[in-house]
């Protein structure tokens, strides 16, 4: 393995973990936990219908990036690209935040991101940052 690459994600569940650019559950087993955080850079796609989500999923897939994906398809107000901000332990909604905090960094053009539903609808969020 050439130097500073990682090895391939192993299998999760599938259910919720989707795409090439998804992380699964099983990513941070094995030594590479991630370090604790009090905030996250969070952005996310937020959609009321199951079938708009895997639509902007099917657009993710296809290489298009994260937050030109969030602006034609997320229905939050979030519409700078679904960015959320620094966002602190306690100040999302529960299953959102779970997700969210066991989600490593990424970018945009190349993201990781996990699907989750919540009272507010169908996310697929991505984070920037951890601190």
């Amino acid at each position: 393995m050439a130097p500073g690459k990682k090895p391939a994600a192993k299998g999760g569940d599938k259910s919720k973990d989707k795409g090439k650019g998804s992380a699964s559950k099983d990513d941070n087993a094995g030594g590479s936990k991630l370090k604790a955080a009090t905030a996250i850079n969070t952005r996310h796609i937020l959609c009321e219908k199951h079938s708009k989500k895997e639509e902007a999923l099917t657009k993710l897939r296809d290489g298009v990036k994260f937050d030109e994906v969030a602006r034609e398809f997320s229905e939050d107000k979030a519409r700078q690209g679904g960015s959320l901000g620094w966002k602190v332990r306690g100040s999302l909604d529960a299953a959102y935040e779970k997700a969210a905090y066991d989600l490593e960094p990424s970018t945009t053009g190349n993201p990781k991101y996990v699907e989750v539903k919540s009272k507010h609808g169908y996310h697929i969020i991505m984070n920037e940052g951890r601190r």
